[in-house]
């Protein structure tokens, strides 16, 4: 297994994914993973990954946003994404790992690092968590006219390099339908999961004061943007209509930017438990204006585990496909959000439907352990074994 990040600790959905899968696949297949691993992640984030692999081998992640990266991606024609993450001693590695054992297949987990898997006979199974090159094309849509001329060379190259990668897979996951269709017939589904007893209903808070949830991890773009677009569109709508709530956003090295926008009904908490389950009985309702990406959101469906009602945008459910009014709500405007999170909270039969129905939606599809049995059907037939 190749992966552009080393899966611990839990902090992002990449991260999430990777590790319940490697928990359960671990039972059953010997795995060497060989993957980046960033400057602030420690001995001990390396040693819960050595439980459930049979040999992990880590590449120390260099900066991205080098001058050296930057003009070499100027001037040829890979992306900068692909470009941060070429790495000569990665290629060494694995080149090392596949002449001296014999391996039935090859994962890699994202096609950025694709490029560092020498050419071979072993079948590769490319796992895409997005279609990164949409990911950027939304971003870019709603970045200034200067910084958006520049963006689309750069996706343009993106593009060519991801598409080349689905080519040279022998199999591609995706996980939602919509992405699957896009990357053609070669593709399978294998959805994000959730760990249902970590993630579990309990009983949460009833009192006058509501909290409206905000999670992400702040160095991603998208949720930056999102939080910047709850405070100043959505926020002010909702406090002006029900006086007895706050939002609550939460998340590790949230920007002064961001900060600055707070006030006295708005939280800002880099302190919460690392147990985000926690966080999610604690929530009243969840708000998830995801306006950039792809995929199946985490936050998203691990709420939805916890009984704790969704208010989302239709690209939000894009890839879970929930039943609107019935297991999430959908809304893709301020004055919809606004309307959506005063009404669940005044309506105590709608707030229980939701919270019932939402649970019972994950248990039946997105199980970590029934989605591991398809995965391991998909390395089965590949590796013809």
């Amino acid at each position: 297994m190749v992966s552009s990040y080393l899966p611990y600790p839990l902090i992002d959905g990449g991260k999430i994914r990777l590790y319940n899968l490697l928990k359960i696949l671990s039972e059953k297949h010997e795995i060497t993973l060989i993957c980046e691993k960033r400057p602030n992640q420690n001995l001990n984030d390396v040693k819960e990954i050595e439980k459930v692999c049979k040999k992990l081998i880590t590449v120390d992640r260099p900066k991205a946003l080098s001058l050296k990266n930057v003009s070499k991606s100027l001037l040829t024609l890979n992306p900068l994404l692909t470009t941060t993450h070429d790495s000569v001693l990665m290629k060494n590695l694995i080149k090392k790992e596949l002449n001296e054992n014999s391996f039935n297949l090859i994962h890699v987990e994202t096609f950025y690092v694709m490029q560092n898997v020498p050419k071979t006979n072993i079948p590769i199974i490319l796992v895409e968590h997005n279609i990164e090159y949409q990911v950027y094309e939304k971003y870019a849509q709603n970045s200034s006219i200067i910084t958006r001329s520049g963006l689309y060379y750069d996706i343009w190259k993106l593009k060519r390099r991801e598409k080349q990668a689905w080519n040279r897979a022998s199999k591609v996951i995706a996980v939602s339908p919509t992405e699957q269709k896009i990357i053609g017939p070669k593709t399978e589904l294998v959805p994000n999961g959730v760990d249902l007893k970590k993630f579990k209903v309990t009983k949460r808070n009833n009192g006058n004061l509501k909290k409206v949830l905000f999670i992400g991890n702040f160095s991603w773009v998208q949720n930056r943007d999102s939080a910047v677009f709850i405070i100043r569109n959505i926020w002010p709508k909702i406090i002006s209509k029900n006086s007895n709530c706050r939002l609550w956003i939460v998340g590790k090295q949230i920007p002064d930017s961001i900060k600055k926008l707070g006030e006295k009904t708005v939280i800002i908490d880099e302190n919460a438990p690392n147990e985000t389950e926690l966080i999610f009985q604690e929530a009243n309702v969840l708000l998830a204006p995801i306006r950039v990406g792809g995929g199946s959101n985490f936050k998203i469906l691990e709420a939805m585990a916890c009984g704790t009602p969704v208010i989302t945008s239709s690209l939000g459910n894009e890839g879970i496909e929930a039943s609107e009014g019935s297991e999430i709500l959908i809304a893709n405007n301020p004055e919809e959000y606004a309307k959506a999170v005063v009404g669940i909270i005044n309506d105590n039969y709608l707030y229980e439907k939701i919270s019932r129905n939402s649970r019972k939606f994950i248990e039946d599809n997105f199980d970590w352990n029934k989605i591991a049995i398809k995965l391991d059907s998909i390395y089965r037939k590949a590796a013809l074994i």
